[in-house]
């Protein structure tokens, strides 16, 4: 009786460690995808003012300061609701206005134009980066929400569901060959 008795009381010490475990890697995956999210978040916001400052610098035709600026503007003052549109329109703004390659280097060679297009260039480079290695983690921790073990013991307590961020980050073909 009591042989049983221990067997039952280590079963239910390892399946407690067990649940413990997996409820701290849950958790760890939750604080790694909001580190990846201020990632993320700090290179958009860095492409939007690097676009924002580029608009109102003179060195682009005044279309394109348009365009490029309320794309930026946008981008910057979104709610987190309709970021991922703005974020959207700010890559298309950039494709349009750095499509032609010489719009690139009338940028370049203007006074200070090499720096703010390099600068430019590595905050489009950046940004798909940042959203993959975010999407990554929020995957990860999809996967392990969905286990049952995970649902039928709560071990996500009320953190909400994971979302990946879903936005078009192609960057402008010009910027990105001339860098290569």
């Amino acid at each position: 009786m009591t042989a049983t008795l221990i067997w039952i009381l280590v079963a239910l010490i390892a399946i407690g460690v067990y649940l413990s475990w997996t409820a701290g890697r849950l958790d760890r995956l939750h604080v790694r995808i909001d580190a990846t999210r201020a990632a993320l978040d700090a290179q958009l916001l860095r492409r939007a003012s690097v676009a924002q400052e580029l608009a109102t610098s003179g060195v682009l035709d005044p279309a394109a300061s348009i365009v490029l600026y309320e794309a930026a503007h946008a981008a910057r003052q979104a709610e987190e609701e309709q970021r991922e549109v703005a974020e959207s329109e700010l890559s298309q703004a950039l494709r349009a206005v750095f499509a032609d390659p010489q719009q690139v280097e009338a940028v370049r060679e203007a006074p200070g134009g090499e720096a703010a297009a390099r600068e430019l260039t590595e905050a489009v480079r950046r940004v798909p980066m940042a959203r993959r290695f975010h999407n990554d983690a929020v995957g990860a921790a999809r996967r392990l929400r969905e286990h049952r073990k995970v649902r039928w013991f709560r071990l996500a307590g009320h953190a909400p569901f994971p979302l990946a961020f879903e936005m078009d980050d192609e960057p402008p073909t010009a910027l990105v060959d001339r860098a290569a």
